[in-house]
Protein backbone atom coordinates (compact mmCIF):
# COMPACT_ATOMS: atom_id res chain seq x y z
CA UNK A 1 0.00 0.00 0.00
CA UNK A 2 1.16 3.37 -0.79
CA UNK A 3 2.28 5.04 2.49
CA UNK A 4 0.08 7.97 3.55
CA UNK A 5 -0.23 9.52 6.91
CA UNK A 6 -3.16 8.12 8.64
CA UNK A 7 -6.17 11.39 9.90
CA UNK A 8 -8.23 10.21 12.29
CA UNK A 9 -11.92 9.93 11.35
CA UNK A 10 -13.46 12.85 13.55
CA UNK A 11 -11.16 15.14 11.90
CA UNK A 12 -12.10 13.51 8.55
CA UNK A 13 -15.24 14.27 8.83
CA UNK A 14 -15.14 18.28 9.62
CA UNK A 15 -12.22 18.46 6.65
CA UNK A 16 -13.25 20.40 3.01
CA UNK A 17 -10.07 18.76 1.69
CA UNK A 18 -11.75 17.09 -1.94
CA UNK A 19 -10.07 15.47 -4.32
CA UNK A 20 -7.16 14.88 -1.55
CA UNK A 21 -5.60 11.37 -0.71
CA UNK A 22 -6.56 10.16 2.80
CA UNK A 23 -5.56 7.33 5.00
CA UNK A 24 -8.02 6.12 7.28
CA UNK A 25 -7.37 2.93 9.44
CA UNK A 26 -10.34 1.51 12.16
CA UNK A 27 -12.83 -1.43 12.36
CA UNK A 28 -15.79 -2.08 10.02
CA UNK A 29 -19.57 -1.58 11.49
CA UNK A 30 -20.69 -2.62 8.47
CA UNK A 31 -20.96 -3.48 5.12
CA UNK A 32 -23.25 -3.59 2.28
CA UNK A 33 -24.08 -3.39 -1.32
CA UNK A 34 -24.30 -4.40 -4.45
CA UNK A 35 -21.89 -6.79 -6.96
CA UNK A 36 -20.74 -3.27 -8.32
CA UNK A 37 -20.41 -0.83 -5.54
CA UNK A 38 -19.50 -1.72 -2.04
CA UNK A 39 -20.29 0.60 1.34
CA UNK A 40 -18.44 0.26 4.55
CA UNK A 41 -18.77 1.82 7.69
CA UNK A 42 -16.03 2.74 9.39
CA UNK A 43 -14.86 3.73 12.98
CA UNK A 44 -12.09 4.64 14.54
CA UNK A 45 -13.36 5.14 18.25
CA UNK A 46 -12.10 8.91 17.54
CA UNK A 47 -15.50 9.86 17.20
CA UNK A 48 -19.32 8.51 17.27
CA UNK A 49 -19.53 8.89 13.47
CA UNK A 50 -18.38 6.89 11.09
CA UNK A 51 -17.43 7.46 7.57
CA UNK A 52 -18.38 5.95 4.81
CA UNK A 53 -16.03 3.94 2.76
CA UNK A 54 -17.46 3.74 -1.19
CA UNK A 55 -15.38 0.83 -3.21
CA UNK A 56 -15.53 -0.22 -6.90
CA UNK A 57 -15.83 -4.18 -6.46
CA UNK A 58 -14.14 -4.48 -9.95
CA UNK A 59 -11.77 -2.93 -8.87
CA UNK A 60 -10.32 -4.43 -5.86
CA UNK A 61 -12.35 -7.72 -6.42
CA UNK A 62 -15.18 -9.36 -4.64
CA UNK A 63 -13.64 -12.10 -3.32
CA UNK A 64 -10.77 -10.25 -1.91
CA UNK A 65 -13.69 -8.28 -0.10
CA UNK A 66 -15.12 -11.26 1.32
CA UNK A 67 -13.35 -10.79 5.14
CA UNK A 68 -14.48 -7.54 5.38
CA UNK A 69 -17.44 -8.24 7.64
CA UNK A 70 -18.35 -6.44 10.78
CA UNK A 71 -15.81 -6.37 13.48
CA UNK A 72 -12.78 -6.73 10.52
CA UNK A 73 -9.73 -4.03 10.88
CA UNK A 74 -8.70 -2.40 7.56
CA UNK A 75 -6.50 0.65 6.27
CA UNK A 76 -7.93 2.73 3.52
CA UNK A 77 -6.33 4.72 0.82
CA UNK A 78 -8.53 6.69 -0.87
CA UNK A 79 -9.95 10.18 -2.18
CA UNK A 80 -12.08 12.42 0.20
CA UNK A 81 -15.12 13.46 -1.84
CA UNK A 82 -18.04 15.23 -1.04
CA UNK A 83 -21.02 12.77 0.18
CA UNK A 84 -24.13 12.43 -2.12
CA UNK A 85 -25.65 10.58 1.02
CA UNK A 86 -27.44 11.83 4.07
CA UNK A 87 -26.39 12.40 7.15
CA UNK A 88 -22.81 13.26 6.40
CA UNK A 89 -20.58 15.90 4.09
CA UNK A 90 -17.73 13.52 3.11
CA UNK A 91 -16.56 10.19 2.07
CA UNK A 92 -14.33 8.36 0.86
CA UNK A 93 -13.79 6.62 -3.04
CA UNK A 94 -11.42 3.63 -1.92
CA UNK A 95 -8.06 3.15 -4.18
CA UNK A 96 -6.65 0.84 -2.20
CA UNK A 97 -7.81 -1.85 1.08
CA UNK A 98 -5.21 -3.55 3.77
CA UNK A 99 -6.89 -5.99 5.76
CA UNK A 100 -5.27 -5.82 9.42
CA UNK A 101 -7.83 -8.46 10.84
CA UNK A 102 -10.88 -10.38 9.99
CA UNK A 103 -13.67 -11.12 12.75
CA UNK A 104 -15.64 -14.45 12.42
CA UNK A 105 -19.31 -13.47 11.51
CA UNK A 106 -20.08 -16.68 13.16
CA UNK A 107 -18.49 -15.96 16.37
CA UNK A 108 -17.85 -12.29 16.74
CA UNK A 109 -20.62 -11.62 19.29
CA UNK A 110 -21.26 -7.93 18.10
CA UNK A 111 -23.11 -8.39 14.94
CA UNK A 112 -25.43 -5.47 13.74
CA UNK A 113 -28.14 -6.06 16.10
CA UNK A 114 -29.65 -4.77 19.55
CA UNK A 115 -27.19 -6.31 22.31
CA UNK A 116 -28.83 -5.87 26.03
CA UNK A 117 -26.72 -4.10 28.63
CA UNK A 118 -26.48 -7.52 30.63
CA UNK A 119 -25.12 -9.32 27.81
CA UNK A 120 -22.94 -6.65 27.12
CA UNK A 121 -21.42 -6.94 30.76
CA UNK A 122 -20.49 -10.29 29.96
CA UNK A 123 -18.17 -8.83 27.44
CA UNK A 124 -16.60 -6.09 28.87
CA UNK A 125 -13.39 -6.93 26.67
CA UNK A 126 -15.30 -6.29 23.22
CA UNK A 127 -18.04 -3.29 24.49
CA UNK A 128 -15.86 -0.51 24.21
CA UNK A 129 -16.10 -1.32 20.13
CA UNK A 130 -20.12 -0.64 20.43
CA UNK A 131 -21.85 3.02 19.76
CA UNK A 132 -22.77 3.05 23.50
CA UNK A 133 -20.04 2.26 25.14
CA UNK A 134 -17.88 4.51 22.92
CA UNK A 135 -19.58 7.16 23.46
CA UNK A 136 -19.59 6.70 27.73
CA UNK A 137 -15.78 6.08 27.66
CA UNK A 138 -15.38 9.73 25.39
CA UNK A 139 -17.37 11.47 28.11
CA UNK A 140 -15.34 9.34 30.89
CA UNK A 141 -12.64 11.36 29.26
CA UNK A 142 -13.74 14.74 28.99
CA UNK A 143 -15.52 14.37 32.72
CA UNK A 144 -11.80 13.03 33.97
CA UNK A 145 -10.33 16.34 32.37
CA UNK A 146 -12.52 19.14 32.80
CA UNK A 147 -12.89 17.50 36.47
CA UNK A 148 -8.43 18.51 36.48
CA UNK A 149 -9.05 21.78 34.66
CA UNK A 150 -12.00 22.81 37.17
CA UNK A 151 -9.35 22.41 39.98
CA UNK A 152 -6.19 23.70 38.40
CA UNK A 153 -7.55 26.94 37.14
CA UNK A 154 -8.81 27.27 40.75
CA UNK A 155 -5.20 27.40 42.45
CA UNK A 156 -5.87 24.20 43.52
CA UNK A 157 -3.72 21.21 44.24
CA UNK A 158 -3.61 17.60 42.72
CA UNK A 159 -2.50 15.27 45.78
CA UNK A 160 -2.24 11.41 45.75
CA UNK A 161 -3.45 9.69 48.61
CA UNK A 162 -2.65 6.37 49.64
CA UNK A 163 -4.32 3.66 48.41
CA UNK A 164 -3.02 0.90 50.82
CA UNK A 165 -4.07 2.06 54.47
CA UNK A 166 -3.85 1.24 57.41
CA UNK A 167 -7.11 4.07 58.78
CA UNK A 168 -10.73 3.69 57.70
CA UNK A 169 -12.26 7.26 57.30
CA UNK A 170 -15.60 6.43 56.93
CA UNK A 171 -15.35 4.22 60.33
CA UNK A 172 -17.57 1.56 58.07
CA UNK A 173 -15.55 -1.41 58.38
CA UNK A 174 -16.31 -2.58 54.93
CA UNK A 175 -12.62 -3.12 53.67
CA UNK A 176 -10.48 -4.99 51.22
CA UNK A 177 -7.55 -6.60 53.13
CA UNK A 178 -4.20 -6.24 51.88
CA UNK A 179 -1.71 -9.18 52.96
CA UNK A 180 1.40 -11.36 51.84
CA UNK A 181 0.27 -13.52 54.59
CA UNK A 182 -0.50 -17.60 53.75
CA UNK A 183 -4.34 -17.34 54.13
CA UNK A 184 -4.07 -21.14 54.73
CA UNK A 185 -1.67 -20.53 57.56
CA UNK A 186 -2.49 -17.47 60.15
CA UNK A 187 -0.49 -17.24 62.97
CA UNK A 188 -3.15 -16.07 65.81
CA UNK A 189 -2.30 -15.31 69.41
CA UNK A 190 -3.85 -16.65 72.50
CA UNK A 191 -7.35 -14.32 72.46
CA UNK A 192 -7.64 -15.80 68.59
CA UNK A 193 -6.62 -12.59 66.98
CA UNK A 194 -4.22 -12.70 63.96
CA UNK A 195 -0.82 -11.79 64.68
CA UNK A 196 -0.11 -9.01 61.36
CA UNK A 197 4.01 -9.12 62.84
CA UNK A 198 5.11 -11.00 59.83
CA UNK A 199 3.15 -9.54 57.40
CA UNK A 200 4.55 -6.93 54.53
CA UNK A 201 3.84 -3.89 56.41
CA UNK A 202 3.94 -5.50 60.40
CA UNK A 203 0.08 -4.41 61.04
CA UNK A 204 -3.13 -4.87 59.56
CA UNK A 205 -3.66 -2.81 56.16
CA UNK A 206 -6.78 -2.27 53.64
CA UNK A 207 -7.86 -0.84 50.33
CA UNK A 208 -8.45 2.98 50.93
CA UNK A 209 -12.34 3.70 51.25
CA UNK A 210 -11.35 7.65 50.82
CA UNK A 211 -8.71 10.20 50.54
CA UNK A 212 -10.13 12.65 52.73
CA UNK A 213 -8.02 12.29 56.11
CA UNK A 214 -4.90 12.73 54.09
CA UNK A 215 -6.65 15.32 52.05
CA UNK A 216 -7.72 17.05 55.09
CA UNK A 217 -3.88 17.15 55.65
CA UNK A 218 -2.60 18.12 52.47
CA UNK A 219 -5.30 21.17 52.63
CA UNK A 220 -3.80 22.39 56.33
CA UNK A 221 -0.52 22.89 54.27
CA UNK A 222 -1.39 23.65 50.96
CA UNK A 223 -4.24 25.45 51.49
CA UNK A 224 -6.82 23.94 48.56
CA UNK A 225 -6.11 20.40 47.02
CA UNK A 226 -8.61 17.74 45.33
CA UNK A 227 -7.76 13.70 45.40
CA UNK A 228 -9.16 12.32 42.48
CA UNK A 229 -7.88 8.24 42.29
CA UNK A 230 -9.86 4.66 42.96
CA UNK A 231 -11.44 3.78 46.07
CA UNK A 232 -13.19 0.77 47.53
CA UNK A 233 -15.62 -0.82 49.13
CA UNK A 234 -16.16 -3.98 50.59
CA UNK A 235 -20.26 -3.64 50.97
CA UNK A 236 -22.32 -6.68 49.67
CA UNK A 237 -25.11 -4.33 47.42
CA UNK A 238 -26.17 -5.31 44.26
CA UNK A 239 -27.49 -2.52 43.24
CA UNK A 240 -27.52 -0.13 40.11
CA UNK A 241 -25.87 2.19 41.86
CA UNK A 242 -22.85 0.54 43.83
CA UNK A 243 -19.11 -0.38 42.51
CA UNK A 244 -17.00 -2.49 45.05
CA UNK A 245 -14.18 -0.19 43.07
CA UNK A 246 -14.71 3.21 42.36
CA UNK A 247 -13.72 6.86 41.41
CA UNK A 248 -13.36 9.60 43.64
CA UNK A 249 -12.76 13.44 43.61
CA UNK A 250 -12.33 15.09 46.92
CA UNK A 251 -11.49 18.52 47.21
CA UNK A 252 -10.65 20.01 50.64
CA UNK A 253 -10.26 23.38 51.17
CA UNK A 254 -8.60 25.40 54.43
CA UNK A 255 -10.69 28.82 55.86
CA UNK A 256 -13.88 27.48 54.05
CA UNK A 257 -16.73 26.88 56.12
CA UNK A 258 -20.26 24.93 55.26
CA UNK A 259 -21.48 27.73 52.51
CA UNK A 260 -18.22 28.07 51.03
CA UNK A 261 -18.42 23.85 50.46
CA UNK A 262 -22.10 24.50 49.00
CA UNK A 263 -20.58 26.91 46.32
CA UNK A 264 -17.73 25.52 45.89
CA UNK A 265 -19.35 21.97 44.90
CA UNK A 266 -22.51 23.49 43.12
CA UNK A 267 -19.88 25.46 40.75
CA UNK A 268 -18.23 22.38 40.40
CA UNK A 269 -20.94 20.44 39.13
CA UNK A 270 -22.58 22.86 37.02
CA UNK A 271 -19.20 23.02 35.17
CA UNK A 272 -18.91 19.31 34.88
CA UNK A 273 -22.57 19.35 33.10
CA UNK A 274 -21.58 22.92 31.01
CA UNK A 275 -18.48 20.92 29.78
CA UNK A 276 -19.71 17.72 28.68
CA UNK A 277 -22.33 19.86 26.95
CA UNK A 278 -20.04 21.63 25.13
CA UNK A 279 -17.19 19.15 24.44
CA UNK A 280 -19.52 15.53 24.14
CA UNK A 281 -23.07 16.75 22.15
CA UNK A 282 -23.07 14.38 19.41
CA UNK A 283 -21.76 11.60 22.18
CA UNK A 284 -25.20 13.22 24.35
CA UNK A 285 -27.12 13.45 21.63
CA UNK A 286 -26.73 9.90 20.80
CA UNK A 287 -26.81 8.61 24.08
CA UNK A 288 -30.54 10.80 24.10
CA UNK A 289 -31.91 9.68 21.34
CA UNK A 290 -31.34 5.63 22.04
CA UNK A 291 -31.67 5.63 25.89
CA UNK A 292 -33.02 8.44 27.59
CA UNK A 293 -35.10 11.43 25.70
CA UNK A 294 -34.70 13.25 28.81
CA UNK A 295 -31.28 13.77 28.69
CA UNK A 296 -30.19 16.80 27.50
CA UNK A 297 -33.22 18.47 28.90
CA UNK A 298 -32.34 17.18 32.34
CA UNK A 299 -28.46 18.14 31.75
CA UNK A 300 -29.34 22.43 30.71
CA UNK A 301 -32.09 22.19 33.67
CA UNK A 302 -29.49 21.53 35.96
CA UNK A 303 -27.50 24.51 34.88
CA UNK A 304 -30.74 27.23 34.85
CA UNK A 305 -31.29 27.53 38.76
CA UNK A 306 -29.74 27.85 41.80
CA UNK A 307 -29.31 24.39 43.72
CA UNK A 308 -32.18 24.30 46.85
CA UNK A 309 -30.09 24.53 50.28
CA UNK A 310 -32.44 23.26 52.79
CA UNK A 311 -31.83 21.28 56.27
CA UNK A 312 -32.16 17.95 56.99
CA UNK A 313 -35.18 18.91 59.54
CA UNK A 314 -36.85 21.05 56.28
CA UNK A 315 -36.70 18.35 54.51
CA UNK A 316 -38.13 15.82 57.06
CA UNK A 317 -41.22 17.93 56.93
CA UNK A 318 -41.42 18.25 53.10
CA UNK A 319 -41.69 14.38 52.95
CA UNK A 320 -44.02 14.01 56.56
CA UNK A 321 -46.17 16.13 54.67
CA UNK A 322 -46.31 14.18 51.22
CA UNK A 323 -46.39 10.91 53.52
CA UNK A 324 -49.72 12.68 55.01
CA UNK A 325 -51.16 13.46 51.43
CA UNK A 326 -51.18 10.14 50.44
CA UNK A 327 -47.82 9.35 49.00
CA UNK A 328 -46.53 5.92 49.86
CA UNK A 329 -42.51 5.72 50.29
CA UNK A 330 -40.95 1.99 50.44
CA UNK A 331 -38.77 3.15 53.38
CA UNK A 332 -39.95 5.02 56.55
CA UNK A 333 -39.72 8.65 57.15
CA UNK A 334 -38.88 10.27 60.68
CA UNK A 335 -36.47 12.64 62.23
CA UNK A 336 -33.19 10.50 62.41
CA UNK A 337 -33.59 8.38 59.55
CA UNK A 338 -30.88 7.77 56.74
CA UNK A 339 -32.62 9.38 53.61
CA UNK A 340 -33.19 6.43 51.09
CA UNK A 341 -32.17 7.39 47.51
CA UNK A 342 -36.11 7.60 47.00
CA UNK A 343 -36.61 10.09 49.22
CA UNK A 344 -34.09 12.72 48.35
CA UNK A 345 -35.62 11.54 44.60
CA UNK A 346 -38.90 13.07 45.86
CA UNK A 347 -37.83 15.90 47.24
CA UNK A 348 -35.37 16.81 43.80
CA UNK A 349 -37.70 15.28 41.18
CA UNK A 350 -41.53 16.14 42.69
CA UNK A 351 -41.08 18.97 45.18
CA UNK A 352 -38.41 21.21 43.96
CA UNK A 353 -38.11 20.14 40.44
CA UNK A 354 -34.32 20.85 41.08
CA UNK A 355 -31.06 20.03 42.75
CA UNK A 356 -31.34 20.44 46.23
CA UNK A 357 -28.55 20.78 48.43
CA UNK A 358 -29.16 19.24 52.27
CA UNK A 359 -27.81 20.47 55.10
CA UNK A 360 -27.23 19.94 59.02
CA UNK A 361 -27.83 16.21 59.83
CA UNK A 362 -28.47 14.68 62.70
CA UNK A 363 -24.53 13.44 64.45
CA UNK A 364 -25.34 9.88 65.10
CA UNK A 365 -25.90 9.07 61.04
CA UNK A 366 -22.65 10.83 59.94
CA UNK A 367 -19.07 10.36 60.18
CA UNK A 368 -17.11 11.23 63.01
CA UNK A 369 -15.28 14.30 61.43
CA UNK A 370 -18.38 16.49 60.79
CA UNK A 371 -18.69 19.98 62.96
CA UNK A 372 -20.96 19.70 65.32
CA UNK A 373 -23.63 22.53 65.52
CA UNK A 374 -24.58 24.45 68.56
CA UNK A 375 -27.90 22.22 68.64
CA UNK A 376 -25.96 19.07 70.15
CA UNK A 377 -28.17 17.03 67.55
CA UNK A 378 -27.00 17.53 63.94
CA UNK A 379 -23.17 18.23 62.01
CA UNK A 380 -22.76 20.85 59.44
CA UNK A 381 -23.09 17.90 56.69
CA UNK A 382 -23.75 18.67 53.15
CA UNK A 383 -25.43 16.09 50.33
CA UNK A 384 -26.01 17.01 46.80
CA UNK A 385 -29.22 15.69 45.74
CA UNK A 386 -29.48 14.90 41.89
CA UNK A 387 -32.86 14.01 39.81
CA UNK A 388 -32.50 10.51 39.25
CA UNK A 389 -29.58 9.82 41.03
CA UNK A 390 -30.41 10.93 44.59
CA UNK A 391 -26.64 11.96 46.45
CA UNK A 392 -24.46 12.96 44.20
CA UNK A 393 -21.86 14.67 46.22
CA UNK A 394 -21.27 14.61 49.96
CA UNK A 395 -19.70 16.44 52.33
CA UNK A 396 -19.11 18.89 55.03
CA UNK A 397 -17.51 21.57 57.69
CA UNK A 398 -14.40 19.95 59.28
CA UNK A 399 -14.38 19.80 63.24
CA UNK A 400 -11.63 21.69 63.86
CA UNK A 401 -11.59 21.28 67.92
CA UNK A 402 -9.20 19.06 69.11
CA UNK A 403 -11.54 18.13 72.22
CA UNK A 404 -14.87 17.96 70.58
CA UNK A 405 -12.79 15.81 68.16
CA UNK A 406 -11.24 13.59 70.28
CA UNK A 407 -14.69 12.89 72.16
CA UNK A 408 -16.07 11.72 69.22
CA UNK A 409 -13.68 8.95 68.04
CA UNK A 410 -14.42 8.07 71.57
CA UNK A 411 -18.02 7.52 71.66
CA UNK A 412 -17.33 5.37 68.47
CA UNK A 413 -14.67 3.57 69.65
CA UNK A 414 -12.53 4.38 66.69
CA UNK A 415 -9.36 3.18 67.66
CA UNK A 416 -6.46 5.74 69.04
CA UNK A 417 -3.38 4.08 67.44
CA UNK A 418 -4.52 4.77 63.82
CA UNK A 419 -5.53 8.52 64.07
CA UNK A 420 -2.79 10.10 66.14
CA UNK A 421 -1.10 11.65 62.93
CA UNK A 422 -5.43 12.82 62.06
CA UNK A 423 -5.51 14.65 65.55
CA UNK A 424 -2.16 16.19 64.92
CA UNK A 425 -3.85 18.71 62.70
CA UNK A 426 -6.25 19.95 65.07
CA UNK A 427 -3.27 20.41 67.92
CA UNK A 428 -0.57 22.40 65.69
CA UNK A 429 -2.48 25.39 63.55
CA UNK A 430 -5.98 23.99 63.60
CA UNK A 431 -8.06 25.85 61.37
CA UNK A 432 -11.62 25.61 59.89
CA UNK A 433 -11.79 23.65 56.67
CA UNK A 434 -14.37 21.91 54.80
CA UNK A 435 -14.14 19.52 51.68
CA UNK A 436 -16.98 16.87 49.70
CA UNK A 437 -16.33 13.79 47.93
CA UNK A 438 -18.11 13.01 44.69
CA UNK A 439 -18.45 9.98 43.12
CA UNK A 440 -17.37 9.90 39.67
CA UNK A 441 -19.25 6.98 38.20
CA UNK A 442 -22.40 8.88 39.95
CA UNK A 443 -21.25 11.85 37.83
CA UNK A 444 -21.28 9.98 34.65
CA UNK A 445 -24.76 8.15 35.49
CA UNK A 446 -26.57 11.74 35.43
CA UNK A 447 -24.08 12.45 32.08
CA UNK A 448 -24.68 9.67 30.11
CA UNK A 449 -28.31 9.30 31.37
CA UNK A 450 -27.32 5.19 31.87
CA UNK A 451 -29.36 3.51 34.26
CA UNK A 452 -26.92 1.08 35.95
CA UNK A 453 -23.20 2.21 37.56
CA UNK A 454 -21.89 -0.89 36.12
CA UNK A 455 -22.34 1.05 32.12
CA UNK A 456 -20.25 4.10 33.13
CA UNK A 457 -16.82 2.17 33.79
CA UNK A 458 -14.33 0.03 32.05
CA UNK A 459 -14.83 -3.47 34.05
CA UNK A 460 -17.20 -2.99 36.99
CA UNK A 461 -16.17 -4.57 39.99
CA UNK A 462 -19.07 -5.94 41.99
CA UNK A 463 -19.80 -8.53 44.51
CA UNK A 464 -18.87 -12.22 42.84
CA UNK A 465 -17.50 -10.47 39.63
CA UNK A 466 -13.56 -9.40 39.18
CA UNK A 467 -13.51 -10.82 35.08
CA UNK A 468 -11.50 -9.24 32.93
Amino acid sequence: MELVKRTKIVDLLKSEAYGSTVNVKGWVRTRRGSKQVSFIALNDGSTINNIQIVVDVEKLGEDFLKPITTGASISVNGVLVQSQGKGQNVEIQATEIEIYGTADPNTYPLQKKGHSMEFLREIAHLRPRTNTFGAIFRIRHNMAYAIHKFFHDRGFFYFHTPIITASDCEGAGQMFQVTTMNLYDMKKDENGSIIYDGDFFGKQASLTVSGQLEGELAATSLGQIYTFGPTFRAENSNTPRHLAEFWMIEPEVAFNDINDNMELAEEFIKYCVQWALDNCMDDIKFLNDMFDKGLIERLQGVLKDSFVRLTYTEGIKILEEAVANGKQFEFPVYWGVDLASEHERYLVEDHFKKPVILTDYPKEIKAFYMKQNEDGKTVRAMDVLFPKIGEIIGGSEREESYDKLLTRIEELGIPMKDMWWYLDTRRFGTVPHSGFGLGFERLLLFVTGMANIRDVIPFPRTPKNAEF
